[in-house]
């Protein structure tokens, strides 16, 4: 990993600016004290980067999660008088969030880790082009120097009562010169730094474009505020001071053990542990793709980084973490070449919030906007929106539903949305090919029927239907000498069409027994399983039925 440093720590570096804004932002939506979303970062970057195999992921506070931890908070935090304390509900709720890393570990000694392949390409690079979009609009306001409420790359509709699409027009009506000026300069730097020629300077092959966006906008912002036209405090970003909280220990949180046995905080662990896992294993699968090396991500041992990151995580106040496409993405564009760039941004992180938190404070967030443009189009270019068209409707289909969902909805719901369309197309398929089926024969010839390797149950309405098209007095052959099962429903679909064809004048030839094929595939699956009785008698029972 020392071999890749001077990759790895620009990477790093751009990943930790990244990730500050997004950290807040996050614990902002989630109903959390701002901190906890830095610890969560923390957590993510240092815990979760020193146990996790993948070279370029990183974790943090999930945007997939803020509206389970809100609701969580707010429930446990509520007594039967009604009163609610945020501070009593977020320690109750930190307790949840180590039971979620146990699970977690579980889930990895369980190998669930296979879950997420699982998922169709489609799906998965429309959810990255669906991010890519969301981090284009979500930044527009930031951009024109709108005052928002940082919801961060949360759902459609935002905390503040406006939409993705409804804030972008409120910011045309409350545009900062600026910052037009600081995001103009900035995204004008980033082109330059990806030109041909700029690479070719070692120079600037080590100052990457990011952190010169960074210091030319702290530069700019204090420009602008001596001309008058500065950038207001929700402008920029905002890490809470230790000074101003009692010292840095006490931004820290322990959690409530008061209530641990309790089925509420033991059912609130298991679910955070499934949809972290499941949001986890979709960015690692879509991180892994993203990797010009084309690592492979060992999945089980991800789980068990990301269950620890959960304990510690929530032993110290931290929100629950995964791992993030928008980091992960971020650290790929920026060079990095192994986990050493995450790790760096998680010790940056910890460095900062301790030493110099007034420094990050004077990062206008229109600088961050530039960089997370240029991230946004690099997820969502439209060569790849070309690519997937050319793959045809089943390839298109799945992919721009999910990016519609997504964007629409939030994370996971438009994933749902998009694996239910995938689903239907791959079974709409399966029902139209589960054989061949000459009907437009040439006169003289026979129908041929030719069952293709393995018939379902979900292909009887299709054999069905091309069964009962075939007119009275025809000479048919149903081949089935390929086929290694045929679904018993299916046979006795083709045993009743025997029986009807000789009242109708059909004559029928086949090609192959279908019990003898599921006979043999009954013997080839007890010899894969041994001397086990109870998987033979298991194995024929499914057989059978």
């Amino acid at each position: 990993m020392l071999s890749t440093i001077k990759s790895d720590f620009p990477a790093g570096l751009v990943v930790f600016l990244v990730a500050v804004p997004l950290c807040l932002g996050i614990a902002l939506a989630s109903g959390a004290p701002l901190f906890s979303g830095i610890i969560a970062g923390m957590a993510g970057g240092i815990v979760v980067a020193l146990i996790s195999g993948s070279k370029i992921g990183v974790s943090g506070p999930a945007a997939g999660l803020a509206v389970i931890v809100a609701d969580a908070i707010k429930q446990l935090g509520t007594d039967s008088s009604g009163h609610f304390d945020m501070e009593a509900g977020f320690a109750l709720f930190l307790s949840a969030t180590v039971i979620a890393g146990i699970f977690q570990i579980i889930l990895a000694f369980l190998k669930a880790g296979i879950i997420g392949y699982y998922f169709p390409n489609s799906v998965i690079k429309g959810m990255l082009s669906a991010i890519g979009i969301i981090i284009i609009l979500k930044q527009i306001p930031h951009a024109l120097g709108h005052d928002v409420i940082p919801d961060g790359f949360l759902g459609f509709f935002q905390s503040d009562g406006e939409n993705t699409f409804s804030e972008i027009f409120v910011s045309f009506q409350d545009i900062n010169p600026a910052a037009v000026i600081i995001t103009t300069i900035s995204i004008a730097i980033l082109i330059l730094w990806e030109q041909t020629f700029m690479k070719r300077i070692k120079l600037f092959q080590i100052v990457q474009g990011p952190l010169v966006v960074v210091v030319t906008g702290i530069f700019l912002s204090r420009f602008f505020t001596g001309a008058g036209y500065h950038l207001d405090a929700d402008e920029m970003v905002s890490i809470p001071l230790a000074a101003e909280s009692g010292g840095f220990t006490s931004l820290f949180t322990t959690p409530d053990w008061s209530r641990l046995f309790t089925p509420e905080i033991f059912l609130l662990g298991m679910t955070i542990a499934i949809v972290a896992s499941l949001e986890t294993l979709l960015c690692v699968e879509a991180t892994d793709k993203l990797d010009p090396d084309k690592n492979v991500t060992p999945t089980n041992r991800e789980l068990l980084a990301q269950g620890s990151g959960n304990i510690v995580s929530g032993l110290i106040g931290g929100l629950p973490v995964t791992q993030v496409i928008v980091r992960s993405s971020a650290n790929i564009q920026s060079g990095g070449k192994s986990k050493m760039s995450a790790f760096i941004h998680g010790l940056m992180i910890l460095f900062s919030a301790l030493l110099i938190p007034e420094v990050l404070n004077m990062i206008p967030l229109s600088s961050l906007a530039a960089i997370l443009f240029i991230v946004g189009y690099k997820l969502a270019k439209p060569a790849l929106f070309k690519e997937m068209v050319l793959k045809g409707r089943s390839q298109f289909y799945p992919f721009i539903i999910t990016i519609l969902g997504i964007i629409l909805t939030d994370l996971l719901i438009g994933i749902g949305i998009g694996l239910a369309v995938a689903i239907f197309l791959i079974l709409y398929k399966n029902f139209t090919t589960p054989f061949s089926f000459s009907e437009n024969h040439e006169p003289g010839q026979p129908i041929v029927i030719k069952l293709s390797e393995n018939v379902t149950f979900l292909n009887k309405a299709g054999i069905m239907q091309a069964l009962n098209v075939i007119p009275p007095k025809s000479d048919v052959v149903i081949d089935a000498r390929e086929s290694k099962y045929v679904h018993p429903d299916v046979a006795e679909i083709i045993d009743d069409f025997e029986i009807h064809a000789a009242k109708t004048g059909v004559n029928l030839k086949m090609l192959g027994d279908l019990h003898e094929v599921n006979h043999n595939a009954l013997n080839h699956l007890k010899n894969k399983v041994g001397n086990n009785e109870k998987e033979k008698s298991y194995l024929a029972s499914i057989l059978k039925s």
